[in-house]
């Protein structure tokens, strides 16, 4: 197995990097967690070595989507304050420039953050608006932002969270996501949704392809006309979808250790990211929930050129695809592109 410890130094870290598949909610640090608890007075292990079992992914644990899932179990118990979900925000947006990433999208899940102490969700959403935007600005890295809903809830809860996405798109919250187990809950219900978030002028991405099979990604860009797929790295399994996905020049945001953690690959060297890159697809590299998984963006640089075999030259094409792959007007992601291959000359 390889290492996962958490790793910001190294040649890895020296590429200039974009991330555009990043959970907030996966991204807490476990000092903020213990300093969350201890002034909440909630009932966690006092160490980070005992809290980290409940909220990481342990060697000795099963590989499973279930396992993964429930790390989120406990992680939704710490959003207890305005102050809380801003220093959240904050420090994932720090962690990412630490590790030398130029350009994050950040996605969240309102409902989550909302939960515990049942926080209006406009309040949440203008928080983490707030957050972004000022550590966006101390720590001199763009971050956009994408609003989570989640298959398993309902309609109109989605529609709540959409339409209030739609009226914050000037405050960097710029595109809508669908996610949640797809294996068990349809997407076709949350259809007409998505479709007048598109045209209010939303970007869209859509988990699919994960823990489903490829036709979930067929569906995803035949009828939600997603720009982007989050993970989809069963599209292979099938020629049509393989086929529609590159004439579409369709995204892929994979997260090949997370996929290794949930058991949707059973080994990392078995990972299809080099072979979807043969085929053609527009792969790109992210991190998904860096704190459960225990790694940075450098982390997955690492594997995806040590443990797939994928070559620098390729990952760092890769790194420019993500630039002209993310939410922005054209001109930003050419211009973030441009600034990025100039930098990658350098490593």
């Amino acid at each position: 197995m390889t290492n996962l410890a958490f790793n910001t130094s190294g040649e890895y870290h020296d590429f200039p990097k974009v991330e555009l598949h990043r959970h907030l909610e996966g991204s807490l640090r476990l000092q903020t967690m213990l300093d969350v608890a201890r002034k909440h007075g909630m009932t966690l292990p006092a160490n980070m070595v005992r809290l980290s079992r409940l909220v990481q992914v342990q060697d000795e644990e099963p590989l499973t989507f279930e396992n993964f899932l429930g790390k989120f179990n406990t992680l939704r118990m710490f959003y207890r304050s305005p102050e809380v979900i801003e220093r959240i925000t904050r420090e994932a947006v720090e962690d990412a420039a630490k590790d030398n990433v130029r350009y994050v999208e950040l996605r969240f899940t309102p409902v989550a953050l909302s939960r515990a102490e049942r926080f209006p969700l406009n309040e949440v959403m203008d928080w983490v608006c707030e957050a972004a935007k000022n550590a966006a600005k101390k720590y001199s890295i763009g971050v956009r932002l994408i609003a989570s809903v989640n298959r398993h809830e309902s309609v109109e809860l989605a529609e709540q969270v959409i339409w209030l996405a739609a009226d914050r798109l000037s405050k960097g919250l710029v595109g809508v996501d669908l996610a949640g187990n797809e294996a068990q809950f349809p997407a076709r219900p949350f259809l007409p949704l998505f479709r007048e978030a598109r045209q209010a002028g939303m970007y869209i991405t859509i988990h699919a392809g994960e823990w489903g099979g490829p036709l979930n990604v067929r569906e995803a860009i035949e009828n939600f006309d997603a720009q982007r797929i989050g993970h989809g790295v069963r599209v292979l399994e099938d020629d049509f979808s393989t086929a529609l996905a590159r004439e579409h020049k369709t995204t892929f945001e994979v997260c090949v250790t997370s996929n290794y953690q949930t058991g949707v690959v059973k080994t990392l060297t078995a990972h299809p990211a080099s072979k979807m890159i043969a085929a053609g697809l527009n792969v790109t590299f992210n991190t998904d929930d860096p704190s459960i998984s225990n790694i940075t963006l450098s982390n997955e640089y690492k594997v995806a050129c040590e443990d797939l075999k994928i070559s620098r030259d390729v990952v760092k094409q890769r790194i420019t695809a993500a630039a002209y792959a993310a939410f922005l007007p054209e001109s930003d992601r050419k211009k973030l592109a441009d600034s990025l291959q100039k930098d990658l000359g350098r490593v």
